[in-house]
């Protein structure tokens, strides 16, 4: 199961990487035609406007949905049958649905994508809706090895509280991002729809979101380091600080020298590696249990056998241990001692002495014996 949803996030990934190059190629309209290439081929095909090697970019990214899309399907399959400890897991396959169910989505957007010639809006509502669905891939790809005990922390709630501002920081970084792309040169061919927004005035704002981030993500590492949080946390935390700061020197550098197409490929590619570690280290910050192995069954109740407490181990009607319920069932096969038997064995368990005296009682409150015993007549 952790490889099939290994398989998700890499594809996941994989598409927003090609649709970024499909954008920044300025092949956007490649394929001026949905879910046609072109009015009249299904397949890539000459077009009046742009040249074939467009067409065959948006045509092979186009291709390349078919081929995660069975993935996603697969990876569905999986987590349907994957039934650790014999039971089957809904949150997982609630998690894996998001994938194939997400990918048809993303078919629908694209097409309005097409048909409303890359308008920006509807551009940036694609590339949000994958970084969403690449979310719900890290996620199945955690949960898949983890229990489905309540979520404990391992930190404390002060820097579990940072790691939550830090990833929504980065879901609005990601948002700017869309809205400088929309506005400036690189929106996905020449004669497209574009946001009615200052290019130096947006960037700014992507660059000052950039800052926040950074100014929340270095305490949050630091915290983990100096308070002993589990080592993969550390590591996760140190990591992302990494990718922040490259990231930060790839955005200056794209924008000082006139944003170069293949260097902003790379800035969409560090930032989705940076929300796959954000991701990842908020899930690092507590833990679920382990995952029981897939091969075996849940252990039988204790109290199914003996009517035993789990965990108590009492009788939940008599209210004794497994032992004393076990020596009461074989008193109760004995026979009965008779009285002149009681003098004889004098250690005999309190509780018969209890009953043979309350029979006692009741002889003298009414002025009958009881039957004469076998013993006594001889």
């Amino acid at each position: 199961m952790r490889r099939f949803a290994l398989a998700g996030v890499v594809t996941t990934a994989g598409i927003i990487a090609t649709g970024a190059a499909v954008r920044l190629s300025a092949s956007g309209l490649g394929c001026p035609d949905w879910p046609q290439c072109t009015r009249s081929s299904l397949v890539a095909a000459p077009s009046g406007g742009d040249p074939m090697v467009h067409t065959w970019i948006e045509f092979g990214n186009r291709l390349v949905t078919v081929a995660i899309t069975l993935i996603a399907v697969g990876v569905f399959v999986a987590a349907w049958r994957f039934r650790p400890g014999g039971r089957r897991r809904r949150d997982l396959v609630w998690l894996a649905a998001v994938q194939p169910a997400g990918i048809v989505a993303q078919a629908v957007l694209g097409g309005i994508v097409v048909l409303t010639k890359l308008n920006p809006a509807a551009v940036a509502l694609h590339f949000l809706a994958s970084i969403a669905v690449l979310a719900a891939a890290v996620a199945l790809h955690v949960r898949c090895t983890e229990g489905t005990a309540p979520a404990r922390s391992l930190v404390r709630a002060d820097l579990r509280l940072l790691s939550y501002a830090v990833l929504a920081v980065i879901a609005v970084m990601l948002a700017a991002g869309t809205v400088v792309t929309g506005t400036g040169p690189l929106a996905g061919a020449g004669a497209v729809p574009r946001f009615h927004l200052p290019m130096a005035g947006v960037t700014q704002l992507h660059a000052d979101v950039g800052w926040l981030l950074g100014g929340l993500a270095l305490p949050l590492a630091a915290g983990l380091q100096v308070t002993r949080a589990p080592a993969r946390a550390v590591r996760l935390g140190w990591a992302l600080i990494a990718l922040i700061g490259l990231q930060g020197a790839i955005g200056y550098t794209q924008y000082f020298t006139g944003l170069p197409a293949g260097l902003v490929w790379v800035h969409v590619c560090g930032s989705t590696l940076i929300w796959i570690a954000a991701l990842r280290l908020v899930f690092a910050l507590r833990d679920r249990g382990a995952l029981p192995d897939a091969g075996q069954h849940p252990p039988p109740d204790p109290g199914a056998v003996r009517g035993v407490v789990p965990g108590r181990g009492e009788h939940p009607l008599l209210g004794q241990r497994p032992a004393d319920v076990a020596r009461r069932g074989e008193q109760q096969h004995q026979p009965v001692p008779q009285r002149h038997e009681l003098q004889q064995v004098p250690q005999l368990d309190d509780h018969v002495r209890r009953v043979h005296g309350v029979a006692d009682q009741g002889v003298r409150a009414t002025g009958h014996q009881p039957p004469v015993g076998r013993g006594e007549a001889e």
